[in-house]
């Protein structure tokens, strides 16, 4: 790139005039510095990130892509489809950013949660730990414990979240016995009406949280319950006492 064709497109990202910043987003000579310089501009009209969308040269960086597709201007035409093709922790960035519209941070979360299978332990490690509530949710049925044991221990995930990997005919015993053991789940009242329908709950554990729940709680959650049938006699006989 020549020195006057530099000067010119660094004036031209400074501008305010939509027709330069578009024309200078389309420009083949825009380089990466100069895109991340311009998408720091949270006064960038959608034509402009289209146009840079659009920009084959600048959209072979991989911070200009996850840029664009953080941009809350992005059109969703753009955005989107770029989304499901992002590197797996430039995925989670996106589902964190605050500035992020909802529907590209779901995109982001989808994308993700298809992608477990696929991606290495140590990677399903690092998004258990610090991915969003969505995917921490659903590594809840990973096959290694210590996966599950670390989506457990994520700040952003959900009772909801729990519950719903409670209820799931197909929730590994590992699992359930975590929850169970867990000094802030096991303690929620939800969880323990979850846990008492669950088949794989401990007798030792289920006969606790029966024994913390109003008697006429226990026996509406008995007749939908999963318990293998000797607990549940045991449950109703204690519940006499």
């Amino acid at each position: 790139m020549s020195p006057e064709t530099t000067t010119t497109l660094e004036e031209a990202i400074r501008s305010t005039d939509a027709d330069t910043l578009q024309s200078a987003a389309s420009d083949p000579a825009l380089g990466e510095d100069l895109a991340l310089a311009l998408l720091k501009r949270t006064d960038l009209p959608s034509e402009t990130l289209e146009a840079l969308g659009k920009n084959g040269s600048a959209m072979k960086s991989r911070r200009v892509k996850l840029a664009v597709a953080q941009h809350p201007h992005t059109p969703r035409h753009i955005s989107l489809p770029m989304v499901r093709n992002l590197f797996t922790f430039d995925l989670m960035k996106i589902a964190l950013t605050p500035v992020v519209p909802a529907d590209i941070k779901r995109a982001a979360d989808e994308a993700l949660v298809h992608r477990l299978e696929t991606i290495s332990t140590g990677e399903r490690l690092t998004l258990a730990r610090q991915a969003s509530g969505t995917v921490a949710g659903a590594l809840l049925a990973d096959a290694e414990s210590r996966v599950m044991t670390t989506a457990l221990e994520n700040p952003r995930l959900t009772e909801a979240a729990i519950i719903k990997a409670l209820t799931r005919g197909d929730s590994s015993a590992p699992f359930v016995e975590a929850v169970c053991r867990h000094a802030k789940w096991s303690v929620r009242r939800e969880i323990r009406v979850a846990l008492l329908r669950n088949a794989k709950t401990p007798m030792a554990r289920a006969v606790e949280f029966a024994r913390s729940l109003p008697a006429n709680i226990v026996r509406e959650i008995l007749n939908g319950s999963h318990l293998p049938a000797n607990i549940q006699s045991y449950i109703k006989k204690d519940l006499k006492k």
